[in-house]
């Protein structure tokens, strides 16, 4: 009995054979064989129900039993035979086999049919296909025009060529990108005697030490972008001695660089602390009033989380028809690692697949969002939507996960407590001066009221606030305040922006923790980002346990801090 894939390909082959579009494809092959006879498998281990459980049979490989006589001999055995053109078999399906040990230098397509995982990693199964391919007398050819491997992965070109990557390194320990001290040992130089002699490892290392020293390679001797700069600029230069060997150097650095990710890499830059503000009374009152940290409780309504799911998922949008879209790349594995290059984007296909499988929705839900199978069964029933999982499973099952999950957010946010630790619990001040920060030119500002010498911003939102704390005679200190300053909340830390002093009519101090935001309307906001802010509030809140406390606002810009002043 014919399985799903080989009845798959069957009706496949036959459609595709007879069509107009497809005739180059099939011109060297013979359409009068019967499809049945172009492909046909080789599988090492079968999963069979006994008594009632999966388990996993091997089967016979020695080629005796009747059933895998002809299959076994042919795949396993008879490279000659299955290598001749008059040999119709040109499609095989395996499990378990054909990985380390099997040698068929003419594969030119390998289609994964589930993820390769450990058991069976991508560069055992890639290498399959990237020997020499040869001619019908057994001689190699050369070429990538003939010897060019496709792969159809079922993750994206990108997350397949890091994975392949991530295993070569792992397997044999390569490391790519790296320049080693004893790389320039074999460049040809002119010795002592005006005969042709190797660079040697003495000669190599200094070549190396001069890279490092340069800023074009780190202590590891991982490649740095102002290396991958002077190479495609054509402005790398090594020193005098080694001036001549400068031709061959190139290629092997351009071996081991690779492309140039950060096509304008701005040069950066570490930010200095500014010692008079932030030794100053003024810094060290605002920062004892946010220095503290604190825990948090949640309580929530289940019932009215479930509520809430119920109606978001109601009002979703609507679900199309599954689409299906591929894309191809090239990769080469080189030195500096595998790289990739996008190629081809097909147009989206509609599917019609309406007599599919459904996948069990309430354990994936259940994965997704750990809520339990009854609440998750209310969910989908109650909100009506159950059709659109039939015209798009996957789609219906990523749009329940999300809007779960985001109740969820919100729910966690809703009943949420914060309560500070202790005395002895806070960030201290001397953190400014012992945390490295650093940044681009292009992305800071330089400051005098900061604790820093510069403000590194993130958007125009925050540069247009900087320049205004600094021109405002009301604000007398405030900082940027660095990632380390966290705030604990349920869906992970959260790094207000700004510290800020104001002085009201001379005399009158106020304090402030300010997050800026170009829109102050929470449908603007992603909903994780305005939860986090809620925390931040009810963070804030809980360290108001002093005389003039500091407030927690959101704003838009310096105008709207001192509006409620």
């Amino acid at each position: 009995m014919k399985g799903d894939y080989a009845r798959i390909f069957e009706e496949e082959y036959r459609r595709l054979a007879r069509h107009p579009d497809y005739q180059t494809l099939f011109k060297e092959v013979d359409l009068t064989t019967a499809v049945e006879d172009v492909h046909n498998g080789y599988f090492s281990i079968d999963r069979k129900k006994v008594a009632g459980k999966t388990v996993e049979v091997f089967k016979d490989t020695k080629g005796t039993t009747v059933a895998d006589d002809d299959t076994y001999s042919l795949i396993m055995r008879d490279k000659e035979r299955l290598l001749s053109l008059e040999t119709p078999l040109k499609f095989i399906f395996s499990h378990s086999a054909l990985r380390e040990g099997w040698d068929n230098p003419n594969v030119f397509q390998i289609c994964a049919l589930r993820e390769m995982a450990s058991e069976q990693q991508r560069r055992q199964t890639i290498g399959r296909g990237l020997r020499l391919c040869v001619n019908q007398n057994g001689e190699r050819l050369h070429g990538f025009e003939i010897n060019t491997l496709t792969v159809i992965a079922t993750e994206s070109y990108e997350q397949f060529a890091e994975k392949l990557q991530k295993e070569i390194e792992d397997a044999t320990g390569i490391r790519f990108g790296i320049v080693e001290s004893h790389q320039f040992a074999g460049i040809t130089t002119t010795g002592a005697d005006g005969q042709p002699a190797p660079l040697g490892f003495d000669q190599s290392k200094v070549l190396w030490e001069h890279l490092k020293t340069a800023g074009l390679v780190n202590a590891q001797g991982k490649v740095q972008d102002a290396l991958r700069t002077a190479l495609k600029d054509g402005t790398l230069t090594l020193p005098e001695p080694f001036a001549a060997q400068l031709p061959q150097v190139q290629e092997i650095l351009r071996k081991l660089a690779g492309r140039l990710e950060i096509k304008n890499a701005d040069e950066r830059r570490q930010v200095k602390s500014r010692q008079a503000v932030l030794q100053g009374a003024d810094f060290k009152a605002l920062w004892e009033r946010i220095k503290h940290k604190t825990t948090y409780r949640v309580q929530f309504d289940n019932e009215a989380l479930l509520l809430t799911c119920v109606k978001a998922l109601a009002d979703a949008p609507s679900i199309a028809k599954t689409r299906l879209q591929w894309r191809k790349a090239d990769l080469a594995i080189g030195r500096s690692g595998v790289d990739t290059r996008e190629t081809v984007t097909s147009a989206p296909v509609t599917l019609d697949e309406g007599d599919i499988e459904l996948p069990d929705i309430l354990t994936d839900l259940q994965d997704k969002t750990q809520l339990t199978r009854r609440s998750i069964h209310r969910i989908l029933v109650d909100s009506g939507r159950l059709d659109d999982f039939k015209r798009n499973p996957q789609q219906y099952i990523e749009l329940a996960a999300e809007i779960i999950n985001r109740a969820k957010r919100m729910a966690l946010v809703d009943g949420i407590k914060y309560q500070r630790i202790g005395e002895e619990a806070y960030y201290a001040q001397q953190l400014f001066e012992t945390e490295e920060l650093s940044g681009y030119l292009k992305s800071m500002i330089d400051a005098n009221k900061s604790v820093h010498e510069q403000v590194i911003y993130q958007s125009d939102t925050e540069r247009t606030f900087a320049d205004d704390l600094e021109k405002n005679e009301a604000i007398k200190v405030y900082a940027k305040l660095p990632g380390w300053f966290k705030v604990p909340t349920p869906l992970g830390p959260y790094n207000p922006d700004w510290a800020v002093l104001v002085e009201k009519d001379g005399a009158e101090r106020l304090y402030f923790v300010v997050e800026t935001k170009s829109s102050l309307f929470t449908d603007d906001l992603r909903d994780k980002e305005s939860a986090k802010i809620e925390c931040g509030r009810a963070h804030f809140k809980a360290l108001q346990v002093r005389e003039a406390p500091a407030q927690y606002i959101v704003a838009r810009s310096v105008d709207e801090v001192l509006s409620g002043v």
